[in-house]
């Protein structure tokens, strides 16, 4: 499968060890994405004895890009992978990113959402290992030079499908968040994995919804908390909001540096 790196800046060069570290930081996310994908194991660490590897491929003009592409040698990793498709695994790599970034993500397929939903916990803690340090590195060109990133399918010579684009504002939510103590809050549930515990609610009395999580592993929830929330998305669906149910929640808000409220780890029900 084929991607490529494009940095959006209208000299065609790029500062080359920002440059490099931005490559690097694709190729980590691409590797990490792919073995916790197909393998359901996300990778501590990374290093020549992967199966899964990318490989730098011909480059090309216009704004600086660089074509790179997942290389699977383990015969039943690859066989896996043309199980998923490209389509499907573009869907996920897109997915997985703007969850890192607490960017709204849309829905997913449903062959994608069950890939999700059957990596369990392992699904966030691919995303608190995107977050830690492969994403950083992405984000050098955009945070020294302010040139815009994106990374793409190249689904053929003519179609190429943004997976991703970054810039300094992706950047922020990776360096400059901070948790808070716990607050009461009453919020609207509007999207939900049942198998991981992410999604979407609404604070009453807001129009954007932000993305929570629990403050533990999904499997420690109890079962008729797990059916509180699952039964107020079941009630909200199909109405405005003028309608919805709110739940008393107890939460963790992370914030960035100023104010804004990126997510809610949910620590309780009131």
């Amino acid at each position: 499968m084929d991607f490529d790196l494009v940095i959006g800046t209208p000299e065609n060069t790029v500062d080359m060890k920002s440059g490099l570290d931005t490559l690097q930081g694709a190729s980590e996310t691409t590797r990490i994405i792919s073995e916790a994908v197909l393998t359901n194991n996300v990778p501590k660490r990374l290093s020549h004895a992967n199966s899964i590897r990318t490989q730098l491929k011909q480059n090309f003009k216009g704004s600086y890009g660089q074509v790179f592409s997942i290389e699977i040698e383990d015969l039943q990793l690859r066989n896996k992978f043309e199980e998923i498709g490209p389509t499907v695994f573009s869907e996920l790599y897109s997915y997985f990113i703007s969850e890192s970034l607490y960017l709204n993500t849309p829905e997913l397929s449903l062959k994608a959402s069950i890939i999700v939903e059957k990596m369990g916990d392992n699904a966030e803690e691919l995303i608190d290992r995107l977050r830690s340090s492969a994403l950083k590195k992405v984000h050098t060109v955009s945070e020294q030079f302010n040139h815009n990133v994106q990374i793409r399918y190249r689904k053929s010579e003519d179609e190429k499908i943004a997976l991703a684009t970054l810039n300094r504002e992706t950047r922020v939510p990776l360096f400059h968040t901070e948790k808070k103590a716990p607050v009461s809050i009453k919020a609207s549930i509007t999207r939900l994995n049942i198998n991981t515990g992410n999604g979407r609610l609404c604070v009453k009395g807001e129009n954007e919804t932000i993305p929570f999580s629990f403050g533990f592993k999904y499997k420690e929830v109890n079962i008729d908390a797990k059916k509180v929330f699952s039964a107020n998305l079941d009630k909200n669906n199909g109405f405005d909001n003028d309608g919805w149910k709110y739940l008393s929640l107890l939460a963790e808000p992370i914030k960035l540096r100023n104010g804004k409220v990126i997510k809610y780890l949910i620590k309780g029900i009131e």
